[in-house]
């Protein structure tokens, strides 16, 4: 069966960087699109970044207002993979983070799947 794979959480310092990899295995006909989601301790889980890799808005990215202009989401179509490069982290960024894709199957079956989570702190 296909599934996701996260990695790359861990503890930084404030302004600190992380990189975020997770990658979806197993055989896959197509990605619709692929993003970050993030939930802390005692709050909704909350989109984080995504992005698309068909149709008319193919390689739209869209982000929490409150990460633009630190985070940058990319995709590696090749090996199945959506990438979250984190910048400038802040206390606030501190939550577990999903991996979440919309994807078809070889069978042609649409899934939607989430990632195992990997935490993230950003702590002094």
């Amino acid at each position: 069966q296909v599934q996701l794979v996260e990695s790359g959480g861990g503890l930084v310092q404030p302004g600190g960087s992380l990189k975020l990899a997770c990658a979806a295995s197993g055989i896959i006909s197509s990605i619709y699109a692929m993003g970050w989601y993030r939930q802390a301790p005692g709050k909704q889980r909350e989109l984080v970044a995504a992005i698309t890799n068909i149709g008319s808005t193919i390689g739209s990215t869209n982000y929490v207002e409150s990460v633009k202009g630190r985070f940058t989401i990319s995709r590696d179509n090749a090996k199945n993979a959506v990438y979250l490069q984190m910048n400038s982290l802040h206390p606030e960024d501190t939550a577990v983070y999903y991996c979440n894709a919309q994807l078809a199957t070889a069978q042609n079956k649409y899934l939607e799947l989430w990632g195992q989570g990997t935490l993230v702190t950003v702590s002094s």
